[in-house]
């Protein structure tokens, strides 16, 4: 029987305050606590000007991964409102792991609030190769949502049908 580390580090998501998520990992930094905040590109033109914004993809929500005794630490954070527990912690990993590798792939992501139902399927070309999701189609644009289940939040990625095959 395999016993699980009481000391291994686990996923958990600080509920944060409005718009206190970068206070949050600038805490965690100083504390030694390994956060994952993911930010999207957001590109405005003004008066012929082109800005680049990053947003927070999940506003209110910061990824930590701590050791269970140090939770205490975050939870007491004046910027968090709750910290939150996945019930799977392999399943959470692994989806928060598509959606950072989505964000490093240089393909436009953005956020999709509201996980729909539709057909399951996997990436099988491209930088996003192997990454499983669900198919919708918006506004005439085939898009892939790739779920974060625990919060109930997803991004979604546009991508070619030919680059799909179903799960």
């Amino acid at each position: 029987m395999n016993v699980p580390d009481a000391a291994a580090p686990i996923w958990l998501v600080a509920h944060s305050r409005p718009r206190c998520e970068k206070k949050i990992v600038e805490f965690c930094g100083r504390e030694g606590i390994e956060t994952s905040l993911p930010l999207y590109r957001s590109v405005k033109r003004y008066r012929g000007k082109k800005l680049v914004f990053h947003k927070v993809l999940f506003p209110g929500y910061v990824f930590v991964r701590l050791e269970p005794h140090r939770q205490l630490t975050v939870a007491q954070h004046q910027h968090v409102a709750n910290l939150l527990e996945p019930p799977d912690q392999a399943e959470f990993a692994a989806q928060l792991g598509d959606i950072l590798r989505a964000l490093d792939s240089e393909v436009e992501v953005r956020l999709a609030p509201e996980i729909q139902p539709g057909i399951r399927v996997r990436l099988k070309s491209g930088p996003l190769r192997g990454v499983e999701g669900i198919v919708t189609d918006r506004n005439g644009m085939l898009e892939v949502q790739l779920r974060l289940d625990f919060i109930g939040q997803g991004a979604a990625v546009r991508v070619a049908a030919d680059e799909l095959e179903p799960v």
